[in-house]
């Protein structure tokens, strides 16, 4: 598989477990051809690529347990893939080399050095980067485990545990593990083994003792890892299936014994639970969408979340209809201001200006007024990007409802005045998160040379179309440094996420360390890391800029503050922004839930660690290096000051 799969934590496998007796053989005149077909019920692999295969993988990494070791491009075998998305059914034909290239790997435990034997595995294998195959920008190493002819136990550092492994020997005179052993891990001393025929034979893993088979068009499977695999209980009432979400869900969340992050399961168990039964008593599709809901607002993680309805969506319409013609902005000495005015709207009519500060909201301060707030976009991962939607919040509500607002405006005297909500909404446009995103984007990556002279690049989503993502990310490279651009402008803040790339290799001949993926494991009731700490390497084509700058904001989620971290960490990169990036970052390939009624819930279960124990991003996110002011004159501004900023940082003005 690719890197950018790795990255998923989707493609490392580790181990083959054996059996103890002889194994059972089945002559034939060898293998020539293996098809075969796999079903999937997470629609990963369509979202996020298009250049579809299977491949002959080379499994000496896992033969030696060696997660760096780079598959050899020399011993990959290309195969054809058909996926069909609406059924999630992936049919394949792979035609077998006469003679391979594989690594000869001496498996045979006699502690005499022999030839040795190839081993492969069967593995979902789709473009990336440029080529088919996995080399260069787009190295594979460990193992493949994803949609493998072979099953991996996730539990026990991805140790193969069962599956078929296609094997080829180059005479007959060489042996292959029979069976697991004692200690239940495959190629290792204690293993049992029996005589290979030449060429090509298909090793069963499933029996016992193994079974060799010599067919001439053998039929493999490719295996969904259980981990990755929807978690569906759609099929169950309702009070079942929040029994099976919940016990999944309190065990697996990413962010377990982190202070600040983990919910108090106990107290929110017994707050939601009455609420199942009764949608279960009342046959009540929307008191139990209404109680899942507020069980995920019980998170402060922004990966949390259930999917809407369409009793949710007229909930938020009702509660976010009215408005009261102004909306607030926090200056960076915390002051809370009026930032804009719908014209003739009740604020203005009533005399406030812009710029007039707020203290007083229905009689109470109004720091205490906004803490009670819960904005509709809970849960949140950063505390400062709750405090922004509870400004937003604050001042929606129905047509009719009436407030008491205490304001002073510039150079005037303090003063109340009573509010009465009208129809409106563009109060509550001008401080969405989106405000002065692009209206369309057509395309994954748009880029051009400003007026300024800047090289521009705006990455508008690292979840569509991978592949095309990088190449138009160096097409842009390639046109600046043609043109003699010498400054560089990457904006990321309007990305949602997705895989990270490792873009900012193309920028840098150096590694840039990132964070080691951690998943809970059952076996020992913890934590345990999973596969190597990240790591963004160079690109084979590398690019230079004398002056660069990355725009971050609270709209760059997920996989964009990865790509954005990466590219923080480019030397001479500057990072700029009004507020960081959205401080969410897990992974939740293996936390997707389907309840019933069609309800989709997600949850993150792998957490990224820096060596020093710490949270990696959550919470945290990436931080400007040099911040646009919080003033009033830039938060009433309707052009785009970050941009215009970071202009300034690149040019040295």
């Amino acid at each position: 598989m690719k890197r950018a799969y790795q990255s998923l934590s989707l493609l490392m496998v580790i181990g083959l477990l054996l059996a103890a007796c002889g194994p059972a053989e089945t002559t034939g005149s060898g293998p020539y051809r293996i098809t075969g077909s796999f079903e999937y019920t997470n629609s990963i692999i369509t979202d996020y690529y298009t250049e579809q295969a299977v491949a002959l993988v080379d499994m000496y990494g896992f033969v030696t347990r060696d997660l760096e070791w780079e598959i050899p491009v020399s011993s990959q075998t290309l195969g054809f893939l058909s996926l069909d998305a609406e059924t999630m059914i992936g049919e394949y034909f792979l035609d077998l080399p006469l003679r391979p290239a594989g690594t000869q790997a001496d498996v045979d435990n006699d502690a005499q050095a022999e030839t040795g034997v190839q081993v492969f595995a069967v593995s979902y294998w789709p473009n990336l980067y440029g080529g088919p195959y996995s080399e260069g920008d787009d190295p594979s190493r460990g193992w493949p485990s994803y949609l493998a002819s072979v099953l991996t136990d996730t539990e026990n550092k991805d140790e193969v545990i069962g599956g078929k492994l296609v094997v080829w020997a180059p005479d007959a005179r060489q042996s292959f593990p029979s069976g697991f052993g004692d200690d239940g891990l495959l190629f290792t001393a204690d293993d049992p083994v029996a005589e290979l025929p030449a060429g090509w034979s298909i090793v069963d893993l499933d029996q016992t003792p193994f079974v060799i088979s010599t067919e001439a068009e053998p039929v493999l499977t490719l295996y969904e890892p259980q981990d990755v695999a929807i978690k569906d209980f759609s099929e169950m009432s309702y009070t079942d299936a929040f029994e099976a979400m919940f016990e999944f869900v309190s065990t697996n969340y990413a962010f377990n014994g982190i202070e600040g992050k983990q919910p108090d399961w106990e107290a929110l168990y017994a707050e939601i639970q009455p609420r199942i039964d009764a949608a279960e008593s009342a046959d009540a599709p929307n008191v139990f969408w209404l109680a899942l809901r507020d069980f995920t607002w019980a998170f402060q993680d922004g990966h949390v979340g259930v999917s809407s309805s369409d009793y949710g969506n007229q909930l938020f319409s009702k509660a976010t209809a009215g408005g009261y013609g102004l909306a607030l902005g926090e200056l960076d000495n915390g002051s809370i201001v009026v930032i804009y005015l719908s014209a003739g709207g009740p604020a203005e009519t009533a005399g406030i200006q812009i710029g007039a500060e707020v203290s007083e909201f229905d009689g109470r301060a109004i720091d205490a007024a906004l803490a009670e707030v819960r904005p509709f976009s809970l849960p949140i991962s950063q505390q400062s990007a709750v405090r922004y939607q509870q400004l937003r919040y604050l001042l929606r509500g129905e047509p009719g409802d009436e407030i008491e607002l205490t304001f002073t405006n510039p150079g005037g005297e303090t003063q109340s005045v009573s509010l009465t909500a009208v129809q409106e909404r563009d109060s509550f446009s001008r401080t969405s998160i989106y405000f002065n995103a692009p209206d369309e984007t057509y395309l994954p990556v748009n880029f051009s040379i400003l007026e300024s002279g800047a090289g521009y690049i705006r990455i508008n989503s690292n979840y569509d179309d991978l592949n095309l993502i990088i190449k138009l990310f160096e097409r842009a490279l390639k046109t600046f440094e043609a043109e003699g651009v010498t400054s560089l402008i990457i904006d990321m803040r309007f990305n949602s996420g997705g895989a990270n790339l490792g873009l900012a290799g193309f920028l840098t001949d150096l590694d840039i360390p990132m964070g080691q993926l951690e998943y809970y494991s059952e076996t020992t009731g913890q934590f345990e890391p999973e596969g190597v700490r990240d790591v963004v390497r160079p690109n084979v084509e590398q690019y230079r800029f004398e002056h660069m700058a990355t725009l971050v904001g609270p709209a760059c989620y997920s996989a964009c503050e990865l790509e954005a971290y990466g590219f923080s960490q480019v030397p001479g990169m500057e990072v700029v922004g009004m507020y960081p990036s959205a401080g969410t970052e897990a992974e939740v390939a293996r936390g997707q839930i389907l309840m019933p009624d069609g309800i989709f819930m997600q949850f993150p279960t792998g957490r990224f660690l820096l060596p020093d124990g710490s949270i990696f991003l959550e919470g945290v996110g990436v931080q400007p290096t040099v911040f646009v002011p919080r003033s009033l004159e830039t938060l009433t501004s309707t052009e785009d000051v970050v941009l215009q900023t970071a202009e300034q940082v690149v040019l040295g003005r």
